[in-house]
């Protein structure tokens, strides 16, 4: 009788690590896009530790999914790969796409009150914009966090492997619509949260106009703008929590149309 030497039997380490990849390659791109989680603010090392974490989390759920993937071959694995990351980039900046509506927001507000030409840097997108459009993307992504918002994020992650299969061919077709339905809500969210200032700002120029007829002697430029930012900074502290309340709606029910369907 002949005994058999001991060892481990690593021949699944393979097909582990090339989901782990694939898997990552969707998370990971996703992470680096969605809103909350995937702010420019947010260190590189944290968010790269996030999606590590995530994949490891959702890897039992999901690793029979990638059962078929054919190892054997270099060609399907990159293939599958590729289709991991486009995946990623659309539902990702889906997402990205509805902190656009605050920054839309933000200019015309700016714009209205005349201080459009005040701009700083963006700390979430690290790029130069208008200095409300930077205050209301701020508040937003930290009202994301303290309403738990943040796991409807989570929730999408996990949903997108029920919703793509990994695999399956690219639904182009609802790629194309998810992406124009959520820049026509982001367009429309921003519209509905500058409409006040709007508003305001066609009554106030209506106003200036008539005083300048009225009174010509009098300097309305002078009188005008620091009128316009004082009136318009006191219009916005009154309907900030009912703007915010517009924003965190339409993110619910982006992120659970993403994360429940």
């Amino acid at each position: 009788m002949t005994d058999k030497p001991f060892g481990v039997n690593l021949t699944f380490l393979p097909a582990l690590a090339a989901t782990f990849m694939l898997m990552f390659a969707r998370l990971g791109t996703m992470v680096m896009l969605m809103p909350g989680l995937g702010e420019q603010g947010i260190p590189m090392r944290v968010r790269l530790v996030i999606a590590v974490m995530l994949t490891l989390v959702m890897m039992p759920l999901h690793q029979a999914a990638y059962a078929s993937v054919d190892l054997s071959n270099f060609a399907p694995v990159v293939g599958l790969l590729i289709k991991e990351i486009i995946i990623g980039v659309v539902l990702g900046m889906a997402g990205r796409l509805t902190i656009s509506a605050l920054q839309v927001a933000g200019v015309v507000v700016a714009q209205q009150l005349g201080i459009g030409f005040a701009s700083t840097v963006d700390p979430s997108q690290q790029e130069q914009t208008a200095i409300v459009a930077s205050f209301l993307t701020m508040l937003g992504v930290v009202l994301i966090f303290a309403t738990d918002l943040h796991h409807l994020v989570i929730g999408a992650l996990e949903q997108s492997y029920r919703i793509f299969a990994p695999g399956a061919p690219l639904p182009t077709d609802d790629f194309a619509q998810l992406i124009l339905i959520t820049t026509a809500g982001a367009f429309r969210v921003g519209a509905q949260i500058a409409a006040p200032f709007l508003v305001f700002g066609l009554l106030f120029n209506v106003g200036l106009g008539v005083l300048a007829r009225l009174m010509p002697q009098v300097q309305i430029f002078f009188l005008g703008t620091p009128a316009s930012i004082m009136l318009g900074f006191l219009l916005l502290s009154l309907i900030l929590a009912a703007v915010m309340a517009v924003f965190l709606g339409y993110v619910g029910s982006m992120l659970g149309d993403l994360a429940l369907r």
